[in-house]
């Protein structure tokens, strides 16, 4: 099965085009009438829409919610529930068989991490970010080898509040550490993440305010008991 790696090395462009990697991953797969499993990671419902309604063509899925970054616990068991029900409607509408995986919610690994590299203070966007997504896409790889997966990668990639250059570069780095191939994206090119917003509003998906991460949160002034408050009232339904 076709690896990354291999379309990248001839590819001259300084920037690389994820999206078109990709694509010539999936004409691949069509050629030698491949259909891959991949374990997908996401940060919360609305990055995994279109992002599902894509790869769903060519590749079986599992949606990984793994994301210790956010806080606080109520609004992680929120973000968690409204990505399972997603899956669920999704499943519904097309007749896909997406999974859904949860791992075990672990806030304080990510708070150990950031404290432990001085990342505490960065600005959103900064290295904290950064090794936040290594730190994920290092979990789904690990899931990805437990459960029996082609390939890892992460839904992360439509939000254009991202560096997609730089998850995928973290990607790569991580499919060398791991035996798992790294499924390379951009899936906010070709108006994925304008079809994104469709699917929200067709699927009436919670959308949130903050990334989740405690630091970014607070510099953002973002009202936790408030959060908390709604994340409840959300959960009490269930």
């Amino acid at each position: 099965m076709i690896e990354a790696g291999d379309i990248l090395k001839k590819m001259k462009n300084q920037k690389v085009n994820y999206d078109k990697v990709l694509r010539k991953m999936i004409q691949q797969w069509e050629r030698e009438n491949e259909r891959p499993k991949i374990l997908l990671h996401s940060c919360c419902a609305p990055c995994s829409t279109y992002t599902l309604e894509f790869l769903t063509q060519y590749a079986d899925i599992a949606i990984y919610f793994a994301n210790p970054n956010i806080h606080p616990k109520n609004e992680y068991l929120r973000r968690a529930k409204v990505q399972e029900m997603f899956v669920q409607d999704f499943n519904k509408k097309t007749g896909s068989n997406v999974k859904y995986i949860e791992a075990e919610y672990k806030p304080h690994e990510f708070m150990k991490m950031a404290k432990a590299k001085g990342l505490t203070e960065e600005p959103e966007g900064g290295l904290r970010c950064t090794a936040c997504f290594e730190m994920r896409l290092e979990l789904v790889a690990e899931a990805a080898i437990k459960y029996g997966y082609d390939y890892f990668g992460s839904a992360i990639t439509l939000s254009p509040k991202k560096n997609a250059q730089l998850i995928n570069q973290l990607g790569m780095d991580v499919q060398n550490v791991y035996n798992v191939k790294y499924l390379p994206s951009d899936f906010k090119k070709n108006k994925g993440y304008e079809r994104s917003i469709e699917m929200c509003n067709d699927y009436n998906i919670f959308r949130q305010c903050y990334c989740g991460c405690v630091f970014a949160a607070m510099k953002q002034g973002i009202d936790f008991k408030q959060i908390n408050k709604d994340a409840s009232a959300f959960l009490q339904q269930f």
